[in-house]
């Protein structure tokens, strides 16, 4: 087998039989600049019109509470879904809720998922992007108040939503599932449903984006604005690790508690969102979610799948979880006129140029090494070719100092291994495929073999 020693220059990319160059697709890119702000506005401004989405308010009326809204958010994706020549289907997700803290008694609830089944048999891989459509106000047990959540959640259902509409015209080799999910106020309850079922289903979900409060750049408490940050949480030591000595004492030894999937996924959103989006600073948080606080990700993470969250900059505390009031010359309460709807534009195609560069590109590679056979400061990797779908053109070996947050260098190689004059000791690395016009898999961080 032929080895390559491989010692260049920051993002210089090694020419190895044909030439592959980070750039962007033009496909992808026309997809992203469909992206309206108009249509998301509109459909935001529509889901305040249902005026309570509480997950406990009325589901019989045909003009208000959640049933109403889910039957109208089911019927725009099946809109969408006409124009992609078969491929989308659109389903409720179906369940019944035991009664627990948040729910006074048995509830049944429905999750949207509109599916755009992939191309390629034999690419099994799925990726989701999700929204909560339920709101509440203060007290998180009335279900009858007029509840807007406009910024929370209806900014992130229009998110998946509008993704949906732009997507469902093209065709992809995986599959991409477009959610809006009920019971997050509650407890998380409709992503758990979700997360449960693919893991008892054996859905192969390769990424899960969460987009949960996606519209607001003023925060009124610090007065700081900023329209161009979005922050990306995704966790360090996996959620399934808690209680696997073998897991945690591995994660210890190699140094890997920021390599995690979910934090290798933050980089790729901040590597491919930074590249098709103008005006856009992806912030990577290292934490699985805001302090002491949860989303719709984290049943996936559970679950052992890879899942972030999005949420805006800096959160405006006056208009989440509020009673819509004014006190003392301040307004409070969810209300649509402040969401920035180009902003929630800016992050839809964030979203949008994640989701198609993934389904579009290669699966990963597997079995991914650090060879450790022999003491020696340089590096040996490497790897197998994934096993189904389409064949790489080739791969990048990715690398980074112990003290940085990204990726810094990328070598493309051609084969499945490499020799890298640089030390593990002091480097992290990982192997990303990649195919003929660019599209890039998520990187896979090595594990030390024999």
């Amino acid at each position: 087998m032929k080895y390559l020693l491989l010692i260049i220059p920051a993002f210089f990319i090694l020419q190895a039989n044909a030439q592959t160059t980070i750039k962007q697709d033009a496909a992808i890119k026309q997809m992203v600049d469909e992206v309206s702000s108009k249509n998301i506005e509109a459909t935001i401004r529509k889901l305040v019109t249902f005026k309570s989405r509480h997950t406990l308010s009325d589901t019989t009326s045909k003009t208000e509470g959640s049933g109403a809204a889910r039957n109208w958010i089911k019927a725009e994706y099946e809109k969408y879904a006409s124009a992609s020549g078969g491929r989308m289907t659109v389903q409720f997700d179906t369940f019944t809720q035991p009664k627990s803290e948040r729910i006074e008694k048995p509830a049944h609830l429905k999750n949207v998922l509109a599916i755009l089944k992939g191309t390629d048999p034999n690419d099994t891989r799925i990726y989701l992007v999700s929204g909560h459509y339920d709101s509440r106000v203060t007290n998180v047990m009335n279900p009858d108040a007029f509840e807007p959540g406009a910024n929370d959640d209806a900014s992130g259902t229009a998110v998946s939503m509008e993704l949906a509409r732009v997507m469902a015209k093209r065709s992809f080799p995986a599959t991409i599932i477009f959610m809006a999910v009920v019971g997050e106020e509650q407890g998380l309850f409709g992503s758990a449903n979700v997360a449960k079922r693919a893991k008892a289903e054996k859905w192969n979900i390769d990424a899960m984006l969460n987009n949960d409060i996606v519209g607001n750049t003023h925060g009124m408490e610090t007065d700081l604005k900023d329209n161009r940050s979005v922050r990306v949480f995704s966790e360090g030591v996996p959620s399934t690790a808690i209680g696997n000595e073998k897991q945690i004492a591995s994660l210890i030894a190699l140094g890997g508690e920021n390599d995690s999937p979910s934090r290798e996924l933050a980089r790729y959103i901040k590597e491919t969102g930074e590249r098709y989006v103008d005006q856009l600073d992806v912030k990577l948080i290292y934490r699985r979610d805001r302090y002491l606080r949860g989303g719709d990700h984290v049943p996936f993470l559970q679950q052992g799948f890879t899942a972030v969250r999005f949420t805006e900059m800096n959160e405006d505390f006056n208009r989440q979880h509020q009673d819509i009031r004014n006190e003392k010359g301040v307004d409070y309460g969810d209300l649509p006129d402040f969401v920035d709807f180009n902003y929630v534009q800016k992050v839809a195609r964030m979203n949008l140029s994640v989701l198609a560069n993934l389904a579009l590109a290669p699966a990963e590679p597997v079995n991914v090494g650090v060879i450790t056979s022999g003491l020696t400061n340089k590096t040996q990797l490497k790897w197998d070719a994934p096993a189904a779908g389409k064949k790489p053109a080739g791969y990048y070996v990715l690398m980074r100092e112990s003290i940085s947050p990204y990726w810094e260098k990328k070598f493309y190689v051609t084969d499945t291994t490499a020799i890298l004059g640089y030390s593990k000791d002091n480097y992290f690395f990982a192997v990303q495929s990649v195919d003929a016009d660019g599209h890039e898999s998520l990187p896979v961080f090595p594990k030390p073999v024999r």
